[in-house]
């Protein structure tokens, strides 16, 4: 197999396989998957630490691949690094959909103390004993609903979609709270 990887834009394997896969050509797909899926694979496998699911990812990257072939541009890269791109970017998306489902939307009360440990032990890496006790104490201050929606889209990473969702309120309303919330947490952090 030729070194994907060294060989020039102009004469790169891939890029020849990727514009005739652009037109619909079957075989030039394989070719494509044959010279190319195992660097994906291992890409992936990397970042989900599991072989069942690193090989249903590549499959959904490879379908990715095949209906955007015609939107890849030489000009800003080299067909593999574009693969890669869409490797990653899918695995990545698996995991935050995954995550999501593995997360609950309901909170009660006892879901304060999860919500305050979490933010403080992201926070605990990028500031000091003294802004961390001021941050808990802002959180205090906090309505739930701002420690709700700041939590769910911050620290678990929930789009503004699923928040509008969750809440049944129309997104520009969430993107009004979590302004809100956070210009409320800036503010009690300023005093």
């Amino acid at each position: 197999m030729t070194d994907l990887i060294s060989s020039s834009p102009s004469n790169d394997p891939l890029l020849r396989l990727l514009q005739e896969t652009a037109s619909g050509e079957r075989d030039a797909f394989r070719l494509l998957y044959d010279s190319s899926s195992a660097k994906l694979f291992g890409v992936i496998l990397r970042i989900v630490k599991r072989q069942d699911l690193a090989e249903e990812i590549l499959q959904e990257v490879y379908l990715i691949i095949w209906n955007k072939a015609n939107t890849y541009n030489s000009s800003l890269g080299r067909p593999l690094s574009w693969m890669i791109t869409i490797a990653r970017n899918k695995t990545f998306d698996t995991l935050r959909g995954m995550e999501a489902k593995s997360q609950t939307l309901e909170f009660n009360e006892n879901d304060d103390g999860y919500i305050h440990t979490a933010l403080l032990e992201i926070s605990s890496k990028t500031i000091d004993t003294t802004d961390r006790i001021s941050l808990q104490n802002c959180l205090d201050e906090a309505t739930t609903q701002a420690r709700e929606s700041v939590s769910l889209a911050y620290i678990h990473g929930y789009s503004r979609e699923e928040l509008a969702t969750h809440y049944s309120v129309p997104v520009n309303t969430i993107k009004t709270w979590l302004r809100r919330a956070l210009i409320e947490l800036k503010n009690c952090l300023e005093r």
